[in-house]
């Protein structure tokens, strides 16, 4: 079942300019493409599409002039700097076929003590039906010991998901926490003995150079998938 549904606009111009004209407008610029169509250029009201793609995996039903079309949200594209999103790629999907998408990895329990978890992969890719996708596949760590491993093919995955990833992937270890390394005691003296020669040295003049090289303006740069 899908629970998200979004009115959207066709766009008919293109490029950075317009792009920006649309996020201005509060639009999100997208490209809808997959089964074989040509791609389809429209445009999503931001403030509802961005609490929708909180979620990984989201289904969009779009609603437009010609009829309704379920997509999947496949990329995202984000301001660096503010994390807005700029520009999205939509995959059409039909309900009852599978795809191939990738789940979070949730880490529950407690290993052993004085142990912790490495993660080596926060994802795997499954196989799943369009309407039906996982948003995490759990992995309970209670107990496991130092040297304990978890590779993709024990991983209990959510009906009616199939691995895609390699089995042999290293999810996850248990390793012990890395260890801190105090300096030696007469490390630190020596360094305060070295410092105690410099008292003859004067300041040279000029040692702001360069100092103001840093205020050319950057600027943003739109996506280039508009």
């Amino acid at each position: 079942m899908v629970d998200n549904h979004v009115a959207v606009d066709i766009r008919t111009s293109f490029g950075k300019g317009a792009a920006r004209k649309l996020r201005a407008a509060g639009k999100i610029p997208a490209v809808v493409y997959g089964h074989g169509s040509d791609p389809l250029h429209v445009a999503l009201p931001a403030h509802e599409t961005t609490l929708i793609a909180r979620r990984a995996n989201a289904l969009i039903e779009l609603k437009m002039t010609e009829g309704e079309q379920l997509v999947l949200i496949k990329d995202i594209q984000r301001d660096p700097v503010r994390q807005i999103i700029e520009h999205l790629d939509l995959v059409i999907v039909r309900k009852g076929e599978k795809v191939t998408v990738d789940i979070s990895v949730h880490v529950e329990g407690e290993p052993y003590s004085g142990t912790m978890v490495q993660l080596e992969h926060s994802t795997v890719s499954v196989e799943a039906e369009a309407t039906h996708i996982p948003e995490y596949v759990t992995v309970n760590v209670d107990g496991l010991e130092e040297g304990a491993q978890i590779r993709a093919g024990e991983l209990v995955l959510p009906d009616g998901a199939t691995l895609v990833s390699d089995a042999d992937m290293l999810v996850l270890s248990i390793q012990q926490p890395p260890k801190i390394v105090e300096p030696e005691p007469g490390a630190a003296a020596e360094g305060e003995a070295g410092g105690e020669g410099a008292e003859g040295s004067a300041p040279t003049e000029g040692g702001d150079s360069g100092g103001d090289s840093g205020d050319s303006d950057s600027g943003g740069s739109d996506s280039g998938g508009e």
